[in-house]
């Protein structure tokens, strides 16, 4: 009797091993992290709108605004559904790209968000970047000056000084800016958005109090690395000081600075709230205080909603610029 021939294994398909890579499971995860803060932060902005005391209608349009108009507003904002209808008519208003519409104005909040969001990118970017090339620069060169305890009054100064910069409020350092620079001066403009001058007060009074948390990060992982091995051997190979800092020491210290980067970038978008009012910054951050002041609800949940996505994409952002530069901890992970 002929025994049955040994069924081979089969080969995994590529498929296979693609689902099966570490960096598959890591965006999996990332993904599945992000869809679930999303929606943890939908759902907080349709209750925004519930949960605040009074009729959000009648506020809108007055004390003095007859009932009937007020009964037909709600109709037509949908406020008189159950409140799981609404839900669900919200969530897919929001995957059209419906925001509602401004009870103020009658301006579609869509349109609202789209004339004012390229203001506020155009100053919470350049603000970052300022932050970065002065952070970076600033902390790696005092962390060099001041390594094994020298230059203690150096150090003491920078750390002194970084605190105390780091704690003035970006409105009150705002205020200090126009003050001195603005109207005593008369170097730059007051207030507004025209000309590149326009730029320089408001993009300072967001990147400075960053700048200095930063500095203090980059010196104290600067000074981390540069007791590390590698650094000990690169330097008695007699390596080059420059090649030996930067571009041994420096890029290993900016990968734990990244992470603190991505939390200073989401709290300078927010401080944009108020530099824009002293500024009269024509982006959200007004908007969003004259809507809660007119108490337009859809427009501040459209603005919020706007901010959160922006704070949840920065530290997705971040999440993969860890992974790219440090692969072994996407691995790690897996």
């Amino acid at each position: 009797m002929t025994e049955p021939a040994a069924v081979r294994p089969t080969a995994p398909s590529a498929l296979t091993d693609v689902l099966a890579s570490p960096w598959v499971s890591f965006a999996r995860r990332r993904a599945g992290r992000f869809a679930l803060s999303l929606w943890a932060l939908l759902t907080a902005a349709f209750l925004m709108i519930h949960l605040v005391p009074g009729d959000p209608v009648r506020a809108a349009l007055g004390t003095t605004a007859p009932a009937d108009l007020v009964r037909a507003r709600r109709a037509a904002l949908g406020l008189d559904d159950p409140l799981p209808v609404q839900y669900m008519h919200y969530l897919g208003s929001l995957f059209t790209g419906d925001f509602g519409t401004s009870m103020t104005s009658g301006t579609p909040v869509s349109e609202l968000i789209g004339d004012r969001l390229p203001a506020t990118v155009q100053l919470a970017v350049p603000a970052f970047v300022v932050a970065v090339l002065i952070a970076v620069p600033l902390g790696a060169l005092m962390a060099v000056l001041t390594r094994g305890g020298r230059r203690r009054g150096g150090e003491l100064a920078f750390t002194s000084t970084s605190v105390f910069l780091a704690a003035i409020p970006e409105f009150l350092l705002a205020v200090g800016l126009v003050s001195v620079f603005a109207v005593r001066l008369g170097w730059f403009p007051v207030a507004g958005r025209s000309g590149a001058g326009s730029y320089v007060l408001p993009v300072l009074s967001l990147a400075v109090g960053p700048a200095a948390v930063l500095a203090r990060m980059v010196r104290v992982e600067m000074l981390s690395v540069l007791g590390a091995e590698f650094v000990r051997t690169a330097r008695a190979k007699r390596l080059p000081a420059r090649r030996v800092y930067a571009g041994h020491a420096l890029p290993n210290a900016l990968t734990a600075t990244l992470t603190l980067g991505g939390l200073v970038l989401t709290g300078l978008v927010a401080g944009t709230v108020l530099v824009e009012n002293v500024f009269a910054w024509p982006g959200l951050g007004s908007t969003i205080v004259q809507s809660i002041q007119q108490k337009d609800y859809p427009a501040v949940q459209g603005v919020v909603l706007v901010y959160g996505i922006g704070v949840l994409s920065v530290n997705l952002l971040v999440d993969v610029a860890l992974a790219l530069l440090d692969p072994r901890s996407a691995i790690r992970e897996a």
